[in-house]
């Protein structure tokens, strides 16, 4: 641990005005971001003594090795630039809020010709209208059957709206009177775009003039006694109002407004957000974070409206957010608000009324979930815990190995050798630490082997070899060691997490006493004696240690033996995908992709201009030069590959015998052009 008077910057140096600070550990990863009205007086706080610190933020201190600041003009700048930053470093120390499931929304995708109700999760798309989040997908799916009745518009995937188009005929939706079929062209273009838009203004709480409307037309079509249309459209507004009804009203004067509820303990917060779109409850989710840092109710509520707000605009950001606390900065959160929505936002706690009743359900709905999260993370830590703690007692390790690295080798015969790494951080995978590997048969600049045929032992000996000779680049940035594969680089000294800079206590191999002996020595030969290794062999799952002649067994009911088959499947699963994908590349290359430097770009373009890779071929440098984006060096490049490569055989039609060349095409219908539709 370091001391924080190491790294305290001198007196007058920080300066009296609104930034963002960032603390960074010894590797010089940023393990902290905040942001103050005055640096000074809130870097200060951290540079007291250490007892008198909440023993979180004395945690961070003693773990940080350096500080430095960024100044901004205002504090607006400041909130920005914070959540920038949380977003780009990740931050171990900041509060994160973590979702366990993704929230499903509504979504109309009025960036199409022909706009499309669906449902979706994930991150939102530009040209896009989302309406929710909600909690559950059949919620979504039931209120779009029913407003289909009275809005038909396109729910079908890009696939059938094409195949409906080709053969002139709509789907069921569109016989049923449930979509508009523009795939036919029963409606033009703009009609069916009027219509999503009528459905969107719908969703977003503009419901009285359109039922007022419809009541309207369905009168007038009683007294002109068009009596089939009026039931119709007395129809229609049923199914609007058992739309409407599936959304409870709880604010009376049709407010537009999110309420946000903390619940929380010393150790976790549970947040819970009630999006309400004219008086109606649209949406609902909920957040659980571990309390890294030492935060109080407010500063909990001003992370969740940034990662609420952070990423949102226009009308996505609602007139009215009612918080349990006002977070320090309120003025400047309000403004920033205001800013992403383009008009005013009020920030301010409900006080009494209707406002208030619900933000106490909204409450409860925190607390449950608060409560429900740690029963399910108890029973998960218990059972985590004890694994590592077998796994220690097993392998006779001075603790628990909190780190455990996996390495597997996949190949198809010899062919498409690749490796795999997967890490394990308190017994739960790290898929964002995973790297892979193409297998070069060398470690650093010396040629161990040629990487040809089968051989396990060498690639996991050259594998291990390349991870941890990164990991001593890190370490030591001195530049000594430069190793030239391709998954090796410069060491980065930007703050954000690095690859190969953190060592694990448990290293695994996927196979036995050869593939164990392979690692231990890799790490030998690079003077690593800190890290465990051990292997896990497939046929009785039993566990080898380097220089042991016999295995090591445990229970089959043991959770560190389930603990290490599931780091030994991930790590084979994560081999052959990349395996996988590799040879499919492979298969699929083309002479042009022998070709150094020439990008997808320029490929489409050569085939484009010429019509096939056969007249590219017979073409000159001059003429292979007209094309654009291609320079003299690069024309020159491209004819020698392809002068050397061999030409493909000419096709043939199967049905006829016939050979197919580029000035002779298949006639329609012949079997070679039924197989490519197949």
């Amino acid at each position: 641990m370091a001391d924080p008077s190491s790294y305290r910057p001198q007196p007058g140096q920080i300066p009296d005005s609104p930034g963002v600070y960032r603390f960074r550990d010894e590797h010089r990863r940023v393990i902290y971001v905040g942001k103050a009205k005055s640096l000074r007086q809130r870097l200060a706080n951290y540079f007291q003594d250490v007892a008198g610190l909440h023993p979180r933020t004395a945690t961070m201190v003693t773990t940080a090795a350096s500080v430095e600041w960024t100044v901004v003009s205002t504090e607006v700048e400041a909130l920005q630039l914070e959540y920038s930053w949380i977003k780009e470093y990740d931050p171990r120390f900041n509060v994160k809020y973590r979702d366990d499931k993704s929230y499903p929304s509504l979504a109309v995708t009025l960036n199409e010709e022909y706009p499309r109700v669906q449902v979706m999760r994930g991150p939102k798309k530009k040209g896009v209208r989302y309406f929710g989040p909600y909690a559950h997908a059949w919620a979504i799916r039931e209120t779009v059957d029913l407003m289909l009745r009275v809005f038909p518009v396109r729910t079908c995937s890009a696939g059938v709206f094409k195949r409906s188009a080709q053969i002139g005929r709509p789907c069921l939706l569109g016989y049923i009177g449930k979509c508009s079929a523009p795939c036919v062209g029963r409606v033009t273009p703009e009609e069916h775009r009027e219509l999503a838009e009528d459905f969107c203004d719908f969703m977003a709480g503009r419901t009285g003039a359109y039922l007022s409307r419809l009541e309207k037309e369905m009168h007038l079509a009683a007294e002109d006694m068009e009596y089939e249309k009026a039931a119709r459209l007395r129809d229609d507004i049923g199914a609007l109002r058992r739309a409407m009804e599936k959304n409870a009203v709880v604010l009376a004067d049709a407010t537009d407004a999110d309420l946000i509820a903390v619940a929380e303990d010393e150790l976790e917060a549970a947040v819970q957000i009630f999006h309400v779109r004219g008086g109606r409850v649209r949406g609902q989710r909920g957040w659980v974070t571990d309390k890294v840092e030492a935060v109080d109710t407010a500063g909990l509520v001003e992370h969740a409206l940034q990662q609420l707000y952070g990423e949102e605009k226009g009308e996505s950001v609602p007139k009215e957010v009612l918080v349990p606390a006002l977070p320090e900065d309120t003025p400047a959160l309000a403004q920033w608000l205001a800013e992403r929505r383009g008009s005013q936002v009020s920030l301010r706690i409900p006080q009494r009324g209707d406002k208030k009743a619900l933000m106490e359900t909204v409450h409860r709905n925190a607390q449950q979930s608060l409560a429900l999260h740690k029963t399910k993370r108890a029973s998960d830590l218990t059972t985590r815990s004890r694994a590592l703690e077998e796994i220690a007692e097993a392998l006779e390790l001075d603790g628990a190995p909190l780190r455990i690295e996996c390495f597997d080798i996949s190949h198809l015969q010899g062919d498409d050798v690749v490796a795999s790494m997967v890490v394990f951080e308190d017994g739960l995978a790290r898929k964002s630490e995973y790297r892979r590997f193409q297998v070069k048969g060398r470690v650093g600049d010396t040629q161990v082997w040629h990487g040809e045929g089968q051989d396990d032992v060498r690639s996991m000996h050259e594998v291990v070899s390349r991870r941890f000779r990164r990991y001593l680049l890190e370490k030591s940035k001195t530049g000594e060691w430069d190793p030239q594969d391709g998954e090796d680089g410069p060491p980065e000294d930007d703050g954000k997490p690095r690859r190969f800079a953190y060592p694990p206590q448990l290293v695994v191999v996927d196979g036995g006493q050869p593939q164990v002996a392979a690692a231990k020595r890799a790490l030998d030969e690079l003077g690593i004696d800190d890290v465990a290794v051990c292997g896990l062999a497939k046929r009785l799952e039993e566990v080898w240690l380097p220089g042991e002649d016999d295995p090591v067994v445990l229970p089959r009911s043991s959770e560190g033996l389930y603990l290490l088959q599931r780091v030994r499947d991930e790590a084979h699963r994560f081999a052959i995908q990349y395996q996988r994908s590799k040879r499919g590349k492979r298969l699929k290359s083309g002479p042009l992709d022998e070709v150094p430097g020439l990008g997808e770009s320029r490929k489409q373009a050569l085939v484009k201009h010429f019509g096939s890779v056969k007249k590219l071929r017979q073409a000159t440098i001059d003429q292979i030069c007209e094309v654009p984006g291609i320079g003299r060096k690069t024309a020159e490049t491209v004819a020698a590959a392809l002068a050397g490569a061999v030409p493909a055989g000419p096709a043939v039609n199967t049905a006829t015998g016939e050979i197919i060349d580029d000035e002779n095409p298949a006639p329609a219908g012949s079997s070679s052009e039924r197989g490519t539709e197949q």
